[in-house]
């Protein structure tokens, strides 16, 4: 067996390594049906939703942090109506369940109910000192956004990255998630030729009906032509299937063998819920982990 393949299988495997996932307030009882299968220490990302209080995602913290995960609060720029509703809410979480990192986002709203228009504004805004911050989550667009010019995007990525170097946290990139392995690829490797190293987590959506993931990706402006779902592995034509990642996760892996691009990672989106996210991640785990023990056992 060549070292190309050996290569592959250890790609596949990292992948899975350390993923993290996403919940809501509102959803937070998924979290503990699933808990024995979910790995100690895995970052759940709570969002932040308009029609969720702050004591809910408070409380989502808590859980996660009693249940042995790492709470990230997602923090919605443009949802904060004022410095004191940012620092309410950030006093909340940090009592409640010691957060080690956040992620900061501009969110959903067309225009600000407060004093940040987005994310760079926010993180310009001293949140980082005065809540004692060192480590923070960036969104990242790789697929592009439907109301931000891509110039636009890379631009505050970078912006993002030098102030928060100059603050001395670390960080991470989350990505939205895509249907185009490709375009993720190609995106990853803009990044590290921008010189920026910081891990960077795929967005990928858990096993769900066709139907949901579209309501998703149409909510987020993800692209959904004929062409890039075919990619996925789904028709347009066909909308009563249930459908996996397995095929994506191909792609991205033939797309990133053999190229340096630095540390990459899984960020799970559970559009089917928790539990079967989580039951698919294992199961994609166990099966690498099992063609690479065959790998070693040829290459003997």
């Amino acid at each position: 067996m060549s070292m190309t393949a050996f290569a592959r299988h250890d790609l596949e495997t990292a992948l899975f390594r350390n993923y993290s996932l996403e919940i809501t307030g509102k959803d937070i009882g998924q979290i503990e049906a699933a808990r024995s299968a979910i790995p100690a220490g895995t970052p759940i990302n709570i969002a932040f939703l308009g029609n969720e209080t702050h004591a809910q995602r408070i409380e989502a913290a808590a859980r996660i942090r009693q249940w042995g995960f790492e709470p990230v609060p997602i923090i919605s720029s443009r949802r904060l109506r004022s410095v004191e509703d940012r620092d309410e809410l950030l006093a909340g979480l940090i009592g409640a369940a010691r957060p080690t990192r956040f992620m900061f986002v501009g969110g959903d709203p067309s225009s600000p109910a407060g004093p940040y228009k987005d994310s760079l504004d926010l993180i310009a805004g001293g949140i980082i000192a005065d809540h004692g911050i060192v480590h923070v989550v960036i969104a990242g667009y790789p697929e592009g956004h439907p109301r931000i010019e891509r110039a636009r995007l890379w631009e505050a990525l970078e912006q993002k990255i030098g102030l928060l170097k100059a603050h001395g946290c670390t960080m991470e990139i989350t990505t939205q998630f895509g249907f185009d392995a490709d375009a993720i690829v190609d995106w990853i490797a803009q990044v590290r030729a921008r010189g920026i190293d910081v891990p960077i987590r795929i967005g990928v959506p858990g096993p769900a009906d066709v139907k949901r993931l579209l309501r998703f990706a149409a909510q987020f402006g993800v692209a959904s032509s004929a062409g890039i779902v075919g990619k996925y592995g789904f028709s347009l034509a066909n909308l009563v299937n249930k459908v996996g990642p397995d095929r994506f996760m191909t792609r991205l892996e033939d797309g990133m063998r053999g190229r340096d691009l630095g540390t990459v990672l899984l960020h799970l989106y559970p559009f089917g819920g928790i539990g079967e996210t989580v039951a698919w991640a294992t199961g994609a785990a166990g099966r690498k982990m099992t063609e690479r023990a065959h790998v070693i056992g040829d290459c003997r």
